[in-house]
């Protein structure tokens, strides 16, 4: 597919020019990161191991197998944990087992993240007020954390908001999400929850590039990050909590300011083509293109409005989207070669977990040892839209 050119939307002739975006300045009692925790299948395997029986899967008896060793050889990946033991996959059958075993997993998995994350934060379910979840490798109505609300014994007004449809930006556009949230509700406590099952849209038969990248790079896990609001420091329980738990003080980063931005035209490039099998990965070879082309531009001009530049910040937590995008946003920032270690090795250890990996990252950063107060850190992400996210974070 050819890639999109992208062109600027300009105001017309007539249209007075619009004042240059000016940021707010950054609060000392914003949003405050409190704990984050992943939760990963017991069925981990090296990638070696998993080749075999993903050809076995994806490709007809006797067929070329060059491709599928080359992709997984340079996908970046030492190991991955997935939903189910490999040998099941083939008897998964249609997308409404797949989609039985996502609910069935995911559940268990989102739970573990969930009660890692409140226990890490010295807080109980009934102090959430806010919970937001994202998936998009399984769909269930009510949705998976309407489910976990009375499981757990969140409080029956708690507010949720699932997503659907943000892909890999999803952990970075939901910690956004949950900053516009405790910006205007500050005694809040807000959760994000990711749960991805990568492994269960692989597509039977299906022998596409696009296919055989994804059975290279993804793997399953959940992770939850608990977010607190400017006046819960301290030790005060979320608004209207009646939880007696003692609450931990916070010692994680605070959330400074967020960034969406979509790139017009390249609504193609990745995403779902979903039919009577499921989900089928569509991922164009075009996208570190507009990594290179158009995607340092705008960072840069998000990190000006900060007064900061790339060279400001200290820790770079970047999804993992697979070593081509890991080099584009390296390349296209001028970063040092060790920059981005914190992905490489996420990828390495668990694979591209999609909306999860930018949590799992957060994770790593936090339980080796958190960077000096007054650090600046980005986290960011891309996925279907074209769309990325950026969130600046400061220690």
């Amino acid at each position: 597919m050819r890639v999109p050119v992208l062109v600027e939307h300009a105001p017309s002739p007539s249209a007075p020019a619009s004042p240059a975006r000016r940021a707010s300045p950054p609060s000392a009692s914003g949003p405050r990161i409190a704990a984050v925790r992943c939760a990963l299948p017991p069925h981990r395997y090296a990638q070696h191991e998993l080749t075999g029986p993903i050809g076995d899967l994806c490709l007809s008896p006797g067929a070329d197998r060059a491709l599928l060793h080359r992709v997984h050889a340079s996908a970046g990946v030492g190991t991955r944990h997935l939903a189910l033991p490999i040998e099941r996959y083939a008897r998964l059958g249609d997308f409404g087992r797949s989609n039985d075993a996502w609910l069935e997993t995911g559940l268990e998995l989102g739970e573990e993240a969930l009660s890692g994350a409140l226990r890490e934060a010295g807080l109980a379910p009934a102090d959430v007020d806010l919970l937001v979840f994202a998936s998009i490798t399984g769909v269930a109505a009510p949705s998976l954390d309407a489910r976990l609300a009375g499981r757990m014994g969140l409080r029956p007004d708690v507010k949720r908001i699932p997503l659907f449809g943000l892909g890999c930006v999803a952990g970075a556009a939901g910690l956004a999400r949950v900053h516009d949230h405790l910006r205007g509700h500050p005694d809040d406590t807000a959760v994000l929850l990711t749960v991805e099952l990568c492994s269960l849209t692989l597509q039977r038969g299906d022998s596409s590039r696009a296919n055989l990248v994804a059975g290279a790079l993804f793997g399953d896990g959940a992770a939850a990050l608990v977010a607190r609001g400017g006046n819960t420091d301290g030790g005060s329980s979320g608004g209207g909590s009646s939880s007696s738990s003692t609450v931990a003080p916070a010692a994680g980063p605070r959330v400074v300011a967020t960034r969406s931005h979509l790139y017009p035209g390249t609504e193609r490039l990745l995403g779902w083509e979903i039919g009577a099998a499921g989900f089928r990965v569509v991922i164009d070879a075009g996208v570190p293109d507009i990594v290179r082309g158009h995607f340092g531009r705008h960072l840069r001009a998000f990190l000006a409005e900060h007064e900061l530049t790339v060279d400001d910040i200290g820790t770079w937590i970047c999804h993992p989207g697979g070593p081509r995008i890991l080099s584009a946003v390296s390349e296209t920032l001028g970063l040092s070669e060790d920059a981005l270690d914190c992905s490489r090795r996420s990828l390495a250890a668990v694979g591209n977990m999609s909306s999860v990996s930018v949590l799992h990252i957060l994770e790593g950063i936090r339980a080796r040892r958190a960077p000096e107060p007054g650090t600046w850190g980005l986290l960011l992400a891309m996925g279907p839209g074209f769309c990325s996210e950026l969130v600046l974070l400061r220690w």
